[in-house]
């Protein structure tokens, strides 16, 4: 029609093709979880949908939908840390800090991670497998960058606990 500018949102449909495999190969790489990684995939091109409608976007390209599904992978994370945080209000769990230091083994280290909670979980990945430094970790996890820096201690503490109890005979 004459007048009526093109919804900008069409491009995500020329990039889905492409982008699909890697936005759900970097969520599932994440959470190790396929029918959650689907789930995210999902929200992340729902998101970007909203997000291209907006006239501050960036051209939409797969490095900005991993973004996005960074965002929502933080955002599942939050919800499942309220969730835990509720739970261990509860019970009235404390947590115990100690310092991290020492070689991990890979397979242990995932399996490690996996019985982790969401929030250390959320932390520990976004820190040290997306290598994103502390001022984006908060801005992800939506905390700010002193409580960040003590969240990673915390589970740096709670990960080496874990690593250390599932590697004694």
């Amino acid at each position: 029609m004459e007048g009526v500018a093109p919804d900008p949102a069409l491009g995500l449909l020329e990039l889905y093709d492409e982008a699909l495999p890697h936005v759900y190969g970097y969520l599932l790489a994440r959470c190790r979880d396929r029918n959650l990684a689907e789930d995210l995939a999902a929200e992340t091109f729902l998101a970007a949908v909203t997000a291209a409608r907006r006239p501050d976007t960036p051209e939409p390209s797969v490095r900005w939908l991993i973004g996005v599904a960074r965002h929502k992978l933080a955002d599942h994370w939050r919800r499942l840390e309220r969730e835990d945080r509720g739970l261990r209000l509860l019970d009235g769990a404390e947590r115990v800090e100690d310092p991290w230091d020492e070689a991990i083994d890979a397979i242990r280290a995932r399996a490690t991670l996996d019985a982790l909670g969401p929030h250390h979980r959320a932390a520990l990945t976004l820190r040290y497998l997306d290598g994103l430094p502390v001022p984006e970790v908060a801005d992800c996890l939506g905390r700010t960058v002193h409580a960040t820096e003590a969240l990673l201690v915390r589970a740096r503490t709670a990960f080496r606990r874990c690593y250390r109890e599932e590697g004694s005979p």
